[in-house]
């Protein structure tokens, strides 16, 4: 079977135009891919965990009787070494866990940095 003439323009621009739409809607129009997507969504759980654990740790160090000590020491460390400070006082692990918490580690040392 052969195809009329003037279909194949028609069947043209509407390839370019899918072409074009998809450019746009990626480049400009907020589009993402699936993989994306769950990439978005897994570092705002994260965020948003670490929100809500932070708390925890501030409490923690505020149940040390060494704070303030740890506190001068993480002042006078380098910016990356801070975190360290919190891990080896304990603050960041949580009950009933084993192991720290590393990123709420980090969260930690932000939550401090008004006292420096």
């Amino acid at each position: 079977m052969e195809m009329p003439e003037y279909i194949k323009p028609g069947l043209m621009g509407a390839a370019v135009g899918a072409v074009a739409i998809a450019i746009v809607g990626f480049s400009w129009g907020g589009w993402v891919t699936g993989s994306t997507a769950n990439q978005i969504a897994n570092e705002r759980s994260e965020d948003a965990v670490l929100a809500a654990l932070t708390p925890i740790c501030v409490l923690n160090s505020s149940r040390d009787p060494n704070m303030e000590q740890v506190i001068s020491e993480m002042k006078a460390a380098r910016a990356y070494q801070r975190s360290d400070f919190i891990v080896k006082a304990g603050w960041a692990t949580m009950p009933g866990a084993s192991e720290p918490n590393l990123p709420l580690s980090r969260a930690c040392v932000r939550e401090f940095q008004d006292r420096f």
